[in-house]
């Protein structure tokens, strides 16, 4: 492993959060794992994260309506995305999305890890250089794997 990140993950599923949390740790990555985009969004207000990887289908708030809202207040940002359903990631696969990468449920922690250390290397210098402006959330939820 390359890099050491620290990553935002979001999913609404807890078995899948709980087991890409704990593989991300065990690869060396310091891990903040949010069950909704809400979370994830108050996560964002307080802490900088190298990378957010998040889910496309979840409830109250999509994964492409978090992207969006991340990228209004930190448009460097990187944001993988992933799903399970492949017309969904045919969908989002687009130039005019702005994510960093896409991924396709399921994936191996290999691709995963792969897919970080490809975005890490070639983010400037520094990076993330920006602090978080205040991201005002709507809902408050969970907060899981701090370390």
């Amino acid at each position: 492993m390359k890099w050491a990140a620290k990553i935002l993950v979001v999913d609404d599923e807890p078995l899948v959060r709980r087991a890409i949390t704990k593989l991300l740790q065990h690869c060396g990555h310091q891990v903040e794992a949010v069950e909704n985009g809400e979370a994830a969004l108050v996560c964002l207000a307080h802490r900088r994260f190298d990378i957010v990887v998040t889910d496309l289908s979840m409830p109250d708030m999509q994964g492409d309506e978090l992207v969006a809202r991340i990228r209004q207040v930190l448009p460097d940002q990187l944001i993988i995305l992933s799903t399970a359903f492949v017309e969904e990631y045919k969908a989002f696969d687009q130039p005019t999305q702005r994510v960093d990468a896409l991924l396709l449920k399921p994936f191996s922690i290999d691709d995963l890890n792969e897919t970080i250390e490809r975005l890490l290397a070639k983010a400037p210098p520094g990076y993330p250089a920006m602090i978080p402006p205040a991201i005002k959330p709507t809902v408050k939820g969970r907060v899981e794997g701090r370390h």
